[in-house]
């Protein structure tokens, strides 16, 4: 990509697509087309190629997508299937339609079967049944991976498909009930130094293994990878380690500075025993991340701390 290559990030308001924004701006790439949804309704096909026709981009990052945890997936699954369908056909199909010379497609591990091999590798894709949780999103993010792969094929056009871990970091949501474990325990143990409690309960045994990827790190990796790669074959993007939940909590823990104890609450469920990464494919194209996780949790909770001082004033 030239620097004066118009570049349009699609969900620059969210935790992928913001990283996404900043690590371009970061490079010197400037000339960027930030839409919010009230300025183009992605799901609206007529609105799509309205907008591609008017302002013809270069290159394009499809980071937009309805997104939501265990619960919001429980609820609207309707939603969750037909939003995210419409999201990503409408803009690839425009982005072809109207001369993008490449487009990075961004799914998630959420897109492998249950039983996944550990770690998991891109050859695990449809090989067994989804966790059926999040089964509608992940079927939307397949279709996706697949309508790049085909349009590629049929058209030639230029889409890459890259699939990022468990992300945290700036912008992420810190709602109690419907984030995910990493910004969720970080407000639980701020508010339980602030109140003075003398314990904070996790949920299930801790046992559990996840990998998290900081999301200035999936940043950097897309911009890598639409600089370095084209190909049909889509790319894990993680870090190729993992903590346990009870790890993860001690780390938040003595980041936060909370000095009490950390209990159990058994009855609550654990998930899926693992959930790791092949990045084989990540690491033979010559990318690596770079943020360890205790550095990571530390930044994200000076954010947090940022947004809750801004909130009160």
């Amino acid at each position: 990509m030239d620097f004066a290559a118009k570049i349009y990030v699609a969900g620059h308001r969210g935790l992928a697509g913001g990283a996404i924004v900043r690590a371009l701006r970061a490079q010197g790439y400037n000339n960027l087309l930030l839409k919010t949804h009230a300025e183009v309704e992605l799901t609206s096909q007529a609105a799509v190629d309205s907008f591609f026709a008017a302002e013809k981009p270069d290159y394009v990052f499809l980071a937009a997508a309805r997104v939501g945890g265990i619960q919001a997936n429980n609820v609207y699954p309707a939603e969750f299937i037909r939003d995210n369908l419409a999201i990503q056909t409408n803009v690839i199909h425009s982005a072809w339609q109207h001369g993008v010379k490449k487009l990075a497609f961004l799914g998630s591990s959420c897109i492998y079967p249950k039983l996944a091999p550990q770690p998991m590798p891109e050859a695990s894709l449809l090989t067994g049944p989804l966790e059926s949780t999040n089964e509608w999103y992940a079927v939307a993010k397949i279709a996706g991976i697949k309508m790049c792969q085909a349009y590629r094929r049929q058209y030639g056009f230029d889409a890459i498909s890259l699939m990022p871990t468990n992300l945290y970091g700036p912008g992420d949501n810190f709602h109690l009930e419907n984030s995910h474990v990493m910004p969720a325990l970080i407000r639980k143990f701020h508010e339980a130094r602030q109140r003075g409690d003398a314990e904070v309960v996790m949920w299930g045994t801790g046992t559990p293994r996840r990998e998290f990827l900081h999301v200035d790190d999936l940043g950097a990796a897309c911009v890598y990878l639409m600089q370095n790669y084209s190909g049909e074959d889509f790319v894990n993007v993680g870090i190729g380690e993992d903590v346990t939940i009870r790890e993860l909590a001690e780390l938040v823990k003595k980041v936060v500075g909370f000095e009490g104890r950390i209990v159990q609450d058994l009855s609550k469920p654990d998930g899926t025993p693992r959930k790791l990464m092949d990045v084989t494919r990540l690491s033979a194209l010559g990318w690596q991340a770079k943020i360890a996780l205790e550095e990571g949790v530390a930044e994200t909770y000076r954010w947090f701390v940022e947004q809750q001082g801004a909130a009160r004033l």
